[in-house]
């Protein structure tokens, strides 16, 4: 989603050269652990928890307007922390969450989750590596190539779907799970946002036709195996860089477990070449009717920007729907 805030980054390429990271926090979710309020939450972890004994610089970080971002310089190393006085903790739960589990893979490099809590005075925080970006873009057969990695490491045992709902964008996203794809992309991603769109701008037309090609798009995935694959959720190329040795690093998660077509969905604003591509299917063949399937997934992410930002979306959104209409005679 086009508005995410950009982590930022750490201080050096590979973890081994990192200083001392502090251990993540345990709850019932495995790693994480939502803190106890407390007057300055972030400050009391990083002087614990963190390993720090002062704080020598809090810088602020351009970049997002969603949530404010903060660099935290410490005699135990940099901090990066995002804050929001007006959301819960669930938001940043999900992405500690998503971020945990990209970061498991051993794959592609995501900023390591370390806490996320509630704000005395309301809101909520997260606080994760500090990743120090380079000065150039990632390279894009590397990219393509961890992010196949990611797909084949990252399995479900559950199905399609998440441990949480979170937000693509400020957007709510429905993780239930669900062993039928077609049904989880249908009702959950589709039909969720075809809802949002009656509900918000009393689109009926829309609505109804995005309907009919919900029930329609079984087809379009004859003779595809679909395994659920750790998905990023949101990748564009905001939230697309590379550390200082130019390894490809990727931010802001929407994670879930989904077809690893699915990840492709914001592609129209990703700049994917063609190395990517070719780096990608190396990894994870590409699949029969692979291209009949690509606007299926851009749909879903217009239709975000529509309920989130207007009408500035909805042809985008409806020349989609109207086109796999025609196509499936539906």
């Amino acid at each position: 989603m086009v508005v995410h805030v950009g982590l930022l980054p750490l201080s050096s390429s590979c973890l081994p050269s990192l200083p001392r990271l502090p251990r993540l926090s345990s709850t019932k979710h495995r790693t994480f652990a939502m803190a106890v309020v407390s007057e300055d939450p972030v400050r009391e972890w990083i002087l614990s928890e963190g390993n720090a004994t002062q704080i020598t610089r809090i810088s602020p970080v351009g970049g997002g307007c969603i949530n404010r971002a903060s660099h935290y310089d410490t005699d135990a190393g940099s901090f990066f922390v995002k804050t929001n006085r007006s959301i819960g903790p669930s938001m940043f739960e999900g992405e500690a969450l998503g971020l945990g589990a990209m970061f498991e893979t051993g794959t592609i490099r995501v900023p390591k989750p370390f806490k996320f809590g509630p704000l005395p005075t309301g809101g909520s925080y997260i606080i994760m590596e500090f990743i120090e970006f380079g000065s150039r873009r990632s390279n894009q057969s590397v990219l393509g190539r961890k992010l196949a990695e990611m797909h084949k490491a990252g399995k479900s045992e559950k199905g399609f779907g998440f441990e949480v709902n979170n937000t693509v964008g400020s957007t709510p996203q429905i993780n239930t799970w669900s062993s039928d794809w077609i049904q989880f992309y249908g009702e959950h991603r589709l039909g969720y946002q075809l809802q949002l769109a009656l509900d918000q701008y009393g689109d009926s037309t829309i609505y109804e036709k995005g309907q009919r090609l919900v029930k329609s798009i079984g087809p379009l995935f004859d003779n595809v195996v679909i395994e659920p694959c750790l998905l990023h959720g949101d990748l564009w190329s905001g939230n697309i860089s590379s550390d200082k040795n130019g390894e490809p690093v990727i931010l802001d998660p929407a994670c879930y477990y989904g077809h690893s077509e699915a990840e492709f969905g914001m592609s129209w604003c990703a700049g994917f070449g063609g190395s990517f591509y070719s780096s990608y299917f190396e990894v994870m063949p590409k699949q029969p009717g692979f291209e009949k399937r690509k606007d299926l997934y851009m749909l879903y992410h217009y239709l975000n920007h529509y309920n989130l930002f207007g009408s500035g979306y909805r042809s985008s959104a409806m020349s989609i729907i109207d086109d796999y209409l025609r196509m499936l005679k539906a």
